[in-house]
């Protein structure tokens, strides 16, 4: 499968080798514990460093995060936020893990981008048994699971029509055609009990219980404690795939119940959450359709197919110029590093996306891409590529970058240039009054969004703001772009 360079995602690389405790009670001010506010990067103070690559060193360097194995998952684990699954799905998880290895995972679907108006809920009940470490993506767990029971709750007679629809084609007498919705009732999707499976109407999948990671941060610093934080197996952005896809790479992860970011203002209403109370999200405000100034990644990020890197994006919004480097690594806290990219380009101005509610649609080229080794492995794979099919063959050094842009790329990591993606992006708040940027989710095969019609419907980890425009100008609103300023995508 051919490797494209992708102006905002990731480089898919097959060849590369491979405490503050919070006591849980019914109360929101333990979700809301008041902590020092979180310290903005000061190019002032840190004197001889920018805020973003002092962003990225302290990510790189100094973050203290260990990975638990074999991990202990007992508990209660929530999102911390509105999740975006391909398709588009918008949706909250509510996870609990017994000690005798039952669990139960509420799903909550909804039909907006800020998970306020609940449309259903699925309740899944089953085994996990934690395996071995994983061969395949390092840090992780493998496991095997059970479902025992699965059941759905809908909250509107909506709701329930357009999934009745569904699983009549393939579950007749699922739910007769004439009955009501009738709230709080749950219906049953698969007993294990019964020899029952009608899950696959809705391409339901439980595949990400059998890829586990569970990180713990320690943020003394900011007064928070301990963080704990559970990675599950990703799914697959072709919703028909998930039903056969096991996953290499990781969802967003849930927070411990416990142990959590503070504030969390979400964190109560999605703990006191169930299937008959589904949680319903503040509305938040509107976000920008225009991109500008710099962000970094929030953390090593993890993709399918074993691949562990950071992001540094700058946008130029006077010329759409765009600029960014792609930082990869061996190991999934990014300690050891194999290369870095830097790519170039431009990007069209966004239109608010009709697919994919609160998201921006535009176009982003590629032309400039330059490659810097820094291990033996990929030394050794430039300077035995053929000639003039990636850069200057046999002259590549270990930490001294060089220009492919006159090659048309690099075969041997392939980059095809120039090159065109349709993209997706929307900008947020955390609670920290940080900006957050995230880009369109990659696809599961490794192909390029090169189509309109390949567009992503889903998010990748955000990157957070370092610098730029925004900082000032968004403190306390979210302005949107004029109508008269949102130009249609041109053809490339």
């Amino acid at each position: 499968m051919p490797v494209i360079v992708t102006g905002f995602g990731y480089f898919n690389l097959r060849l590369l080798p491979t405490s503050y405790k919070v006591h849980i009670k019914i109360e929101n001010k333990l979700w809301d514990v008041p902590v020092p506010p979180e310290q903005v990067l000061s190019a002032g103070k840190l004197n001889r460093e920018p805020q973003c690559q002092y962003q990225l060193r302290h990510l790189q360097d100094g973050a203290r995060i260990s990975a638990v194995l074999p991990p202990n998952i007992e508990g209660h684990w929530i999102s911390t936020g509105c999740e975006v699954r391909s398709g588009p799905e918008f949706l909250t998880r509510s996870y609990t893990f017994y000690p005798n290895r039952l669990f139960k995972a509420l799903q909550f679907y909804y039909t907006d981008p800020q998970c306020h108006h609940p449309s259903y809920s699925l309740v899944i009940k089953g085994k996990l048994r934690l395996r071995q470490a994983s061969w395949i993506t390092r840090g992780a767990t493998e496991a095997d699971y059970h479902l025992h029971k699965v059941g759905i709750v809908f909250y509107s007679q909506e709701a329930m029509s357009d999934i009745r629809d569904q699983m009549n084609r393939t579950c007749s007498g699922f739910v007769s055609t004439g009955r009501t919705w009738a709230p709080g009732r749950v219906y049953e999707l698969l007993s294990a009990k019964a020899g029952r499976d009608c899950t696959g109407a809705i391409s339901f999948s439980m595949h990400e219980l059998s890829l586990v990671r569970l990180e713990k941060q320690y943020n003394g610093h900011q007064g928070v404690g301990l963080v704990e934080k559970l990675f599950l197996g990703d799914t697959h952005t072709n919703r028909s795939e998930r039903m056969h896809y096991r996953p290499n790479g990781y969802q967003q992860p849930l927070q411990s119940a416990l142990h959590h970011v503070h504030p969390c203002h979400v964190c109560g209403i999605i703990y006191n959450a169930n299937e008959h109370l589904p949680p319903v999200l503040p509305r938040t405000s509107h976000t920008p359709t225009h991109l500008r100034g710099e962000w970094v990644s929030s953390q090593c990020e993890v993709r399918p197919n074993v691949l562990f890197l950071t992001r540094y994006l700058m946008f130029h919004a006077d010329n759409h110029s765009w600029e960014g480097f792609y930082h990869h690594y061996a190991d999934p806290i990014c300690k050891q590093p194999t290369f870095t990219l830097r790519a170039a380009g431009y990007y069209t101005k966004g239109v608010q996306s009709e697919l994919v509610k609160g998201g921006t649609e535009l176009v982003f080229t590629v032309n400039k891409v330059w490659v810097k080794p820094l291990n033996q492995v990929i030394l050794q794979m430039l300077n035995t590529s053929r000639p003039r099919s990636c850069g200057e063959a046999g002259s590549w050094a270990i930490g001294e970058e060089q220009d492919i842009s006159v090659t048309g790329g690099c075969t041997a990591l392939g980059i095809s240039l120039p090159h065109t993606e349709y993209e997706l992006f929307k900008i947020e708040q955390d609670t920290h009054s940080r900006l957050l940027l995230y880009m369109g989710e990659r696809p599961t095969d490794g192909s390029s969004p090169s189509t309109p019609q390949k567009r992503p419907t889903s998010y990748q980890p955000p990157l957070i703001q370092c610098s730029g425009e925004f900082r000032e100008s968004l403190k306390q609103s979210f302005p949107i772009d004029n109508a008269s300023s949102l130009a249609a995508l041109p053809r490339p």
